[in-house]
């Protein structure tokens, strides 16, 4: 199986794409600095920057080199570098979590250093400076948490005044630094004047626990990602090319496709491949979301980074590198989780006023205290508690690192969901519209019947069939090609297909077409629709005609069995309030039994129809019902998918299905497209939440900083809980559907022995 979507080389002029990590962001305002400086490169079409992953993705046209980027972030008051290449995932995961681990370890000890030196100037503040000692024992314990713990925030304002902005690290160094400021006069100068040095100490102390708190769980967020990037293994068994021998070990990045590997048992596959001997069951769980092992043997498809099960596998390997399905899971969510949501775009709008007016605010309630006879002290301490209160952190964070949970908890399960506006799209789903073939069915049809038409040899027209329909993968195609297995076939020259009506070629210098009756019919063939069609359609199978230089010869009746949780899916779609739909280019009655099956009511199937018809149908619904969901795996779907309002590809589908999809499944279960659209609605939800928390908190809060009710040591406490809180918040995002998933493991019963 292979969910690759195809990438082309861009064409000249075209946008080429460049992703630079980036470090020293701290706000939604760092985010527009760095987007607008990046955006201004020459050459430069557009730039998205995502304060949850620290990562920059720019587009342009030409070569723009990446030292000329950097020089732009640089300049910004930030330092980036590349993002590692797309087939070092394994060494980028590991990269990041050891510079993560390296930088909560140098927090630790500023943390460790602010504990201490906050608690002893508490202490000291609370015996009252009866004695000038104790205030210059306050300065010196003071200091080295506001000059060191403090660098961290000190350092990203001075980048940010140089540039002649301001972000979140402005508002705490300068309110910080009001405070120890003035309290270093009055210790020195002004001796029996009241000091501030324990509210300087706990502004930086508390902001830089809820910095730690943060970086830690943004951690987690990501733990998804860069689990699904380290799960395939550095060393392969790979096997002699000329025959049998014994493996040899090698970094299985020396392999590709068409090697062959040993995988023994409770291994994980290196690669891509096809089952050449042997039986086991494969965990797939990490990769696909599926929760039992699934039993594969010869010429079925595995996924690399799956465990084999009990027994030694010989594995064909089909796709290796980034061409993996395991690497297009990985770049699909990293791209999701660069994509931002409309909602974000706003987000970042007002956060790029946010700071500057909270500057403005702040100076003007000093004033205004002053204005109403207040003393410089009693006026700063208000002023003071306003810088420190705001929290454009929220603001900034309450988006990207729920899209960042959502898609990375999506990832685990097998569904990818391409970003922000895909979420916001799905939340207002009102109808899902089923493709048949693949979907509802397993999508591996056989063929059950074979009636001759007058008096054709059934084999040698079988035969010919199978030869034309090797050009086409359609499931049909592959199901006769599956009922001749075992006959030399002759090649297929000059083959054209008719997408939703059949193929035609040249073999052996005669003309053979294979498809559906109709377009038999309507490429001229007598006797597509007479009594031996109607005789063959008895049994409620889909029919395939074959015809040999015109003269209709053999009739195929087709059987796909319905996908064993398909009827469960549907009642789950309902469950979400959803109408369902079945669209199938089969013939009426054989989507109406297939249906049935699934539990959606005749009335609500349509059929045949060829992809224009699926279109149109798509677009009657959305006229009729509401937003709509199309689910397909073909290349016929490509217009339904592309005219949907969310396109949902299954994983075994087409290129074109794939690429066109707004949602993809690595596994093709009805269930998935449930589980998919609920984890979206939750996602939403979360963001929901985050913005109304990082909204409210300022409205609530900084008006009541204004008025002296919260005190600077407060308002630094409630600042360091604004961000942890929104990132907490989607970090429950992670639980999704593991309930579900616990209950569908079957409990071992006892042996009565």
């Amino acid at each position: 199986m292979s969910v690759e979507t195809p990438v082309a080389p861009p064409a000249a002029g075209a946008p080429a794409s460049q992703g630079l990590e980036i470090e020293g962001m701290t706000c939604a305002s760092c985010v527009r600095r760095v987007e607008r400086a990046l955006g201004a490169v020459p050459g430069v079409t557009a730039a998205v920057v995502n304060l949850a992953t620290q990562r920059a993705d720019v587009l342009a046209v030409g070569a723009v080199p990446a030292e000329r980027l950097l020089a732009a972030v640089r300049a910004a008051g930030y330092e980036g570098r590349p993002a590692p290449a797309r087939q070092g995932l394994a060494a980028a995961a590991e990269a990041r979590r050891a510079r993560r681990a390296q930088e909560l370890r140098a927090r630790r000890r500023q943390l460790a250093v602010g504990a201490l030196g906050s608690a002893l100037v508490v202490l000291l503040a609370a015996m009252g400076p009866a004695q000038r000692w104790v205030v210059f024992a306050e300065l010196a314990l003071a200091a080295p948490v506001y000059l060191w713990v403090g660098a961290l925030f000190h350092r990203g304002a001075w980048r940010s005044a140089r540039h002649g902005s301001a972000n979140m690290d402005t508002l705490v160094s300068l309110g910080a630094t009001v405070a120890f400021g003035y309290s270093a006069v009055a210790a020195v100068w002004l001796p029996g004047r009241p000091t501030y040095f324990d509210a300087a100490v706990l502004i930086i102390t508390l902001i830089a626990l809820g910095k730690y708190l943060e970086l830690a769980a943004r951690g987690r967020a990501g733990a998804a990602i860069e689990a699904l990037a380290t799960v395939q293994p550095a060393i392969a068994h790979r096997l002699p090319a000329d025959g049998p021998g014994e493996p040899v070990d090698v970094p299985a990045e020396w392999l590709h496709p068409q090697d062959q590997v040993l995988v023994r048992a409770g291994e994980r596959l290196p690669a891509d491949g096809r089952v050449v001997a042997g039986t086991a069951a494969v965990d797939e769980a990490l990769v696909t979301g599926e929760s039992l092992p699934v039993t594969k043997g010869v010429g079925d498809p595995v996924i690399g980074g799956t465990v084999n099960g009990a027994g030694p596998l010989r594995v064909r390997l089909t796709a290796t590198g980034e061409d993996t399905v395991l690497a297009h899971i990985v770049r699909l969510t990293e791209r999701a989780q660069a994509e931002k949501a409309p909602v974000q775009r706003l987000a970042d709008r007002v956060s790029g006023v946010f700071v500057p007016a909270i500057l403005v605010l702040g100076a003007g309630t000093f004033a205004g205290w002053l204005l109403t006879g207040h003393g410089p002290v009693a006026a700063m301490l208000p002023a003071v508690a306003v810088l420190v209160i705001a929290c454009p952190c929220a603001l900034g964070l309450a988006t990207p690192v729920a899209i960042m949970v959502g898609t990375g908890r999506g990832a685990e399960m097998g569904l990818l969901i391409r970003g922000g506006e895909s979420l916001e799209q799905v939340r207002r789903l009102r109808a899902v519209v089923l493709d048949k073939t693949g979907t509802l069915t397993e999508g591996r049809p056989e063929v059950v019947t074979r009636v001759a038409v007058g008096g054709a040899d059934p084999a040698a027209a079988l035969r010919l069939a199978a030869a034309v329909e090797v050009a086409s993968e359609h499931p049909l195609a592959q199901a006769v090609r599956r009922a001749a297995a075992g006959v030399a076939l002759p090649e297929a020259e000059d083959a054209v297909v008719s997408v939703g009506g059949g193929i035609a070629a040249r073999v052996e210098g005669r003309t053979v077409l294979v498809g559906a009756p109709t377009w038999l019919a309507a490429q001229g063939v007598p006797g597509a629709t007479g009594e031996a069609l109607a005789a063959a359609e008895a049994a409620g199978d889909t029919v395939v005609g074959v015809a040999v230089d015109g003269s209709l010869d053999l009739l195929l009746g087709l059987r796909d069995r319905l996908r064993p949780a398909a009827a469960a899916g549907v009642a789950r779609l309902r469950r979400l309030g959803l109408t369902v739909l079945l669209a199938s280019g089969d013939r009426l009655p054989v989507a109406q039994r297939i249906a049935a099956e699934a539990g959606i009511p005749a009335e609500a199937v349509h059929a045949p129809l060829d992809p224009e018809g699926k279109a149109r149908l798509v677009a009657a619904v959305r006229r009729d019902v509401g937003p709509v969901a199309m689910v397909g795996d073909g290349i016929n779907d490509a217009p339904a998918l592309a005219l949907a309002d969310v396109g949902v590809a299954v994983g075994q589908g087409s290129a074109v299905a794939l690429a066109t999809a707004a949602i993809t499944l690595v596994h093709g279960e009805v269930g998935a497209v449930a589980d998919a659209i609920a984890l979206s609605r939750a996602t939403w939800r979360v963001i929901v939440q985050n913005l109304g928390w990082a909204v409210g908190y300022n409205l609530l809060l900084v008006p009541l900083a204004v008025a002296g009710v919260v005190p600077p040591i407060l308002a630094s406490l409630a600042m360091a809980l604004s961000s942890v809180t929104v990132v907490a918040n989607a970090l429950r995002l992670r639980r999704f559907g593991r309930r579900r998933a616990a209950a569908a493991v079957p409990v071992p019963v006892p042996s009565s022995a």
